[in-house]
């Protein structure tokens, strides 16, 4: 029996239902559907903005290098002056520090260049007289000094905390999220952005005086080009000392076969290169695997402390250097360090202003780095020379005697006169005095930590085969012409009259 009325209720109320369950959700599927086309077209509009500011990034990437700029940390541009950004809008007003004059930063900029060169150097003389002791494996004894700068440039150049706060600025590292909130500083968000970053930091921090006081001063003086060509000419005239033999005749070489004398100058440019750019990728790996520990300068300190510091002891250890150059407490310090340190921060700064100059005129070869290393080479050469002949830098054959062996040379050499002695005595200066051009000047003009991080980052911006074939150019044209011109400045004197012992 059917119930009409039950059925009419049931009817209803299942159509009620029907109509509650399809009619919301409709609604629901059209207002989801215009959220859907209003956050599609956000969307669209956040990607077209982005790849319009990555496309602008890329065309200014492309002016960048056809523009020729810098390659290396010696190759930024010239000091000048820098406003730093006004603070965050939370940070207060006084917290802001007046901008930096161009005088001012040039002034820093030369002081630490002085003071760096000068303690660079001292750096290389220490590893060179640590690294030589009778039988050691490697008789090239600059190549761990080369090896240590290299370490300390590739550590600097891959650094992303030291200098983070660049010139006051706020930092921006790519570390935002989409509604506009700071990630923690060592997050990253896409790759792209990460490394627009990274080389807008890369770029900036070239421009801060302690950075380039680390790279090109220290580092660059801590490593020379012209000493790694002296020793490779050195085992081409068999000629490179070893302190494993004793000799009474003063030679500290063993004779060989002339065919073993290549040999000999191939493993020390191919030990001293491929060495150098392995410590350079080194240091670059230490920066990376200790981001989370390298801590970051404070901005502040660096321009209230640091930077007028080092004016004063810059200048000061410069001034104190040529004091003790007058005055020696002992005269061997001389020959070991002082006249070296005296001359370093010129070839420094020769050095600086050279790369400025002349580097971003070819992109593709760095111009002034390879007029450096070749003018280095060269007075190292010509400085060597007269170091090795009798009466400039080493005694006369004439000697039977070395007036300047001890005190009481007068009871022992009853014949030596003043005449005699003076002389002996000019010859000393003047042998100390090139060991001090050539340790010195010479030593910090040339530079390999710069050379290699040119090698390993020239032609950027071109195919990676043109990038090789120039890195190869580059470096096949650098240490041809600086040895081919020791060759001929060296070898005219070794192999027409040959070394004498330098009286220092």
């Amino acid at each position: 029996m059917s119930h009409p009325s039950h059925d009419l209720i049931n009817n209803h109320e299942k159509a009620a239902d029907e109509g509650d369950a399809v009619a919301p959700v409709s609604e629901a599927a059209a207002e989801q559907s215009v959220e859907h086309r209003d956050e599609q077209a956000q969307q669209e509009r956040r990607e077209r903005i982005r790849d319009e500011e990555e496309q602008r990034e890329e065309q200014e990437e492309e002016r960048y290098y056809e523009e020729g700029i810098a390659l290396a940390e010696v190759t930024s541009e010239p000091p000048v002056e820098r406003r730093e950004q006004p603070p965050a809008a939370a940070a207060p007003p006084a917290e802001a520090l007046p901008p930096l004059s161009a005088w001012g930063t040039r002034l820093y900029t030369v002081s630490y260049l002085i003071f760096f060169a000068i303690w660079g150097t001292l750096a290389r003389l220490g590893v060179q007289a640590l690294t030589t002791y009778p039988g050691a494996p490697v008789l090239t004894s600059v190549l761990w000094a080369n090896v240590g700068g290299c370490i300390l440039m590739g550590f600097f150049i891959e650094d992303r905390n030291i200098f983070r706060e660049e010139w006051g600025r706020p930092v921006e590292d790519a570390t935002k999220l989409q509604s506009g909130q700071q990630q923690p500083r060592r997050q990253s968000s896409t790759p792209s952005a990460q490394e627009r970053w990274l080389k807008k930091h890369k770029t900036v921090k070239k421009s801060i005086p302690l950075y380039i006081g680390l790279t090109t001063g220290f580092c660059g003086s801590f490593t020379s080009f012209s000493s790694f060509m002296r020793d490779a000419f050195l085992a081409l005239s068999d000629d490179l000392a070893d302190p494993s033999i004793l000799s009474t005749t003063g030679s500290l070489t063993v004779g060989r076969a002339k065919g073993d004398s290549f040999m000999a100058v191939v493993a020390v440019l191919a030990v001293t290169v491929a060495m150098s750019i392995a410590a350079f990728y080194l240091g670059g790996h230490l920066a990376l695997a200790l981001d989370s520990l390298t801590p970051t300068i404070p901005f502040r300190f660096t321009r209230k402390v640091l930077d007028p510091l080092v004016v004063l002891l810059g200048w000061g250890c410069w001034l104190g250097a040529v004091f003790m150059a007058i005055w020696p407490p002992h005269n061997a310090w001389r020959t070991n360090a002082v006249f070296a340190i005296v001359f370093a921060p010129l070839g420094c700064l020769f050095r600086f202003y050279m790369s400025l100059a002349l580097n971003a005129r070819i992109p593709v070869f760095p111009l002034g780095t390879f007029a450096v290393n070749i003018i280095g080479t060269g007075v190292l050469g010509m400085c060597y020379d007269l170091q090795h002949v009798a009466g400039i830098g080493a005694p006369l054959s004439s000697w039977a005697f070395d007036p300047l062996a001890s005190p009481t040379r007068g009871s022992i050499f009853p014949s030596t006169t003043a005449e005699l002695e003076a002389t002996a005595r000019s010859i000393l200066v003047s042998c100390q005095v090139l060991q001090g051009v050539m340790d010195g000047f010479c030593g910090a003009t040339t530079t390999i930590s710069t050379w290699v991080a040119e090698l390993t980052s020239i032609g950027l911006g071109t195919s990676r085969r043109r990038r090789f074939a120039w890195a190869y150019l580059y470096a096949a044209v650098s240490m041809g012409v600086g040895l081919g011109l020791l060759v001929v400045v060296m070898g005219s004197v070794r192999w027409s009259r040959g070394f004498d012992k330098p009286y220092c």
